[in-house]
């Protein structure tokens, strides 16, 4: 029994049955009439009762695809700008991990629920492990920022200065804004008998400030917030600074400007010393909500409750004074090991200012995407009717490389206005603060169409605008609803009901991303949009779970979470082994974000075991342990990072030469599998099907450039071959040709 088999999951198992019914018939079976999947008996016994360490550790997992980001950083064949942007990203990351995991891993420890991982470690060892890696990181990504971009800046001639280091007329500008925009904002809290000591906010940037008071000769400490609404790093030569090559660009930090100007904040008083330091809180949310209707109430005050949240971790500089150190960690209640010092300047997130200079010539070139061109085929006007397109065939995007804002947008928009539109149902996960879908949406609605948003308001880190915006859809008149207790909506669906000469029919997307326009132009992701009657029956009778009751219902072209995703794909993996052995083409190929279901895991070692050759890309965590002589000798795991952020959810099973495609939304993880409700799709187009094997070989091609995971859990970049020439990026591949005649030749 896996860790998560029991507490949360099972609440959410037992409540999902109301509308994802114990009466529904098993996956296998549900989809026999449409993929004539034979009936097995698979052994899913244990593997574990004689391999109990096939399995590494998803915590540390997750700091090595970290590492994988700082490599990026680190790598100085990639443009100038976007090592600057990985930086930043790698710093984001890492706080997220605190906030979540780690945040996570303390509490259940605290409470007694922590129980050993399925990697064999002990909350506690993986708590240690955790630790002594993240100080290792913390320092690499100091270094990286000051050993390798700094100076690889200052070659651009943009510069992060310190304030003696300026002119006088630079000090005068800086010192007229910080009277104007700084000064009115700041607020120094003492901390004396009168005053105790402040609450700290997680994740802001902070100066602990010593005064004295020349009248009693007493020192006194003082805390102030560095204004997080205000720009990291201050450019001192102005808004187009660095934008022209060979010009010079300064920038500043915003805490070194507010140190020169202390006197201003404490009047009277001698400044004897200060120095930065930033606090990391539990910042994840639990919420148990009792029914739809309370829970907009509950999230809001588990948003103001996060602001409070303990203390995971406390950065401080590296000059800081040891007496000051120890008035903060006493007075946080942090222990020694979750205290990192760092060279200054803390918080590397905010290099992301630097990251977004417009210089061209240090970053990837634009990229456009394209309209599929199954979207422009025979139409002359200059939008693309999407309705007419889908009648024609089904149509695979791949974003960005596909653009979204003439695909999935273009049909949501279309139905809007379309008069013949009778309805639209739309899941909205994350999305925009400027949203044409929800624009559309509410559109919709106001013109009088039945219009249901399913909105997922506990999507991490983006719950206050999903909260935003469904009060904004229910004051249109659309239908919101929030999903079952006990299961986030993690399925990107929509459904579109038109009105015809010959009835009614459904036109659907469903999509492995979210229905964002703006990550839609970095993340990888695929999705299909189909006017194909089974697949509009499906998503009619799963909104209709989501929306209301309807324990009974089967799929045919779907896999269904929390369900018939796990034993839908293990059917298939056994479907796989059994042409193994009947001497028949047997492979198994994923593309997924995480790699963590011990069950999903078992079933592709056993495929392992029966000679079925596994390839597994993975961008993040994997807990899956390959090239284990006995165990896992025929699976390979590849991860691949670049420009754009891989995304896509893609299983691809032999199927005796004849392929089997689903994607979907859903990751091998326990959450996914257990407390969501994702949705996968199998496609039918024999062209869209050639489309995604070849990608998927071209992904594990030796040839491709990638990280290796071993069997030891150690992730090995391969990006160049024996000679020291650049490996094939698949990314710039795939944006190399976007004339895409939908089949990709094999190297």
């Amino acid at each position: 029994m896996t860790p998560e088999s029991t507490g949360t999951a099972g609440v959410a198992a037992k409540l999902g049955t109301e509308r994802f019914g114990s009466s529904e018939v098993p996956a296998a079976r549900a989809m026999q009439d449409r993929i004539d999947i034979p009936e097995f008996a698979p052994n899913l016994g244990p593997v574990g009762d004689v391999r109990p360490d096939r399995f590494l550790d998803r915590e540390l997992s997750w700091l090595a695809f970290n590492a994988r980001v700082l490599e990026l950083a680190e790598d100085p064949d990639l443009h100038l700008l976007e090592r600057v942007n990985f930086l930043s990203i790698f710093a984001s990351n890492l706080d997220e991990f605190f906030m979540v995991r780690v945040a996570g891993l303390k509490r259940r420890i605290a409470t007694g629920l922590a129980v050993p991982s399925p990697a064999g470690l002990s909350p506690v060892e993986v708590l240690e492990q955790i630790s002594a890696e993240a100080h290792k990181l913390h320092v690499r990504h100091s270094h990286v920022f000051a050993d390798q971009i700094r100076p690889a800046l200052a070659y651009e001639h943009i510069h992060l200065v310190h304030w003696d280091e300026l002119d006088d007329a630079a000090k005068i500008r800086l010192s007229t804004m910080f009277a104007e925009k700084v000064f009115p904002i700041l607020t120094p809290l003492a901390v004396d008998p009168a005053h105790p000591f402040p609450y700290i906010s997680g994740l802001s940037l902070n100066l602990a400030v010593v005064v004295r008071n020349p009248v009693s000769d007493k020192e006194l400490f003082a805390r102030l917030k560095v204004p997080d609404q205000l720009a990291r790093l201050i450019s001192v030569d102005g808004p187009r600074a660095g934008t022209v090559p060979g010009r010079v660009a300064r920038f500043i930090p915003l805490e070194e400007v507010i140190a020169q100007h202390l006197d201003q904040l404490f009047p009277g008083m001698e400044v004897l010393e200060h120095h930065t330091f930033r606090v990391t809180r539990n910042e994840d949310l639990e919420v148990e909500e009792d029914d739809a209707e309370n829970l907009l109430q509950a999230l809001e005050k588990e948003l103001l409750r996060r602001r409070f949240g303990p203390p995971v971790r406390l950065e401080v500089t590296t000059d800081i004074n040891p007496n000051i150190r120890a008035l903060l960690v006493r007075e946080l209640g942090v222990d020694e090991s979750e205290v990192y010092m760092l060279p200054a300047p803390l918080d590397l997130r905010g290099v992301s200012v630097i990251g977004s200079i417009d210089r061209p010539d240090l970053r990837y070139p634009k990229h456009v995407p394209h309209t599929s061109r199954y979207l422009n085929e025979s139409e002359t006007s200059k939008a693309a009717n999407v309705f007419a397109a889908m009648r024609r065939r089904d149509i695979l995007l791949h974003h960005p490389y596909d653009s979204f804002s003439t695909s999935v947008q273009a049909f949501l928009e279309q139905a809007a206005a379309d008069p013949k539109v009778q309805a639209i149902k739309q899941t909205l996960y994350r999305t925009s603060g400027d949203s044409p879908i929800v624009d559309a949406l509410v559109d919709a609605a106001e013109a009088g169409k039945q219009v249901l948003a399913l909105v997922e308001i506990k999507a991490r880190f983006d719950e206050q605008a999903n909260i935003s915006w469904a009060r904004k859809l229910e004051q249109a008149g659309v239908h919101v609803v929030y999903g079952i207790v006990g299961l986030k909506t993690h399925c990107k669906l929509s459904l579109v009901v038109r009105q015809e000469q010959d009835g009614l029919r459904r036109y659907s997307h469903i999509g492995t991303g979210n229905y964002h326009p703006r990550t839609a132009r970095y993340y990888e992701d695929l999705g299909l949009l189909t006017a194909d009657d089974q697949v509009g029956e499906d998503l009619s009778k799963l909104f209709n779970q989501l929306s209301g009751y309807a324990p009974k219902s089967t799929f045919k072209r779907l896999l269904v979470a929390p369900r018939s995703v796990r034993s839908g794909l293990i059917d298939l993996i056994e479907r796989e082994i059994a042409n193994k052995k009947a001497g028949l083409d047997a492979k198994v190929q994923i593309k997924v974000n995480s790699m963590v279901d011990e069950t999903i895991i078992d079933s592709l070692y056993r495929a392992s075991q029966a000679g079925v050759k596994v390839d597994v890309v993975v961008r993040g965590i994997c807990s899956l342990r390959p090239n284990v002589p006995g165990l896992s000798e025929n699976i390979t795991v590849r991860s691949v990072l670049g420009r754009f952020l891989e995304h896509s959810r893609v299983f691809v099973f032999g199927n005796a030469g004849e392929p089997v495609v689903y994607i979907g939304s859903a990751d091998m993880m326990h959450r996914n599998l257990d407390r969501r409700v994702e949705a996968l799709v199998r496609l039918r187009n024999p062209e869209d099907i050639e489309y995604i094997t070849s990608l998927l070989d071209r992904y594990v091609d030796p040839g491709t450039s990638s990280w290796h995971l071993d069997d030891q859990g150690n992730w090995i970049r391969h990006h160049r071959d024996e000679s020291g020439r650049p490996l094939s990026d698949v990314q710039s591949w795939l944006l190399a040709n976007r004339s895409r005649q939908r089949s990709l030749a094999r190297r």
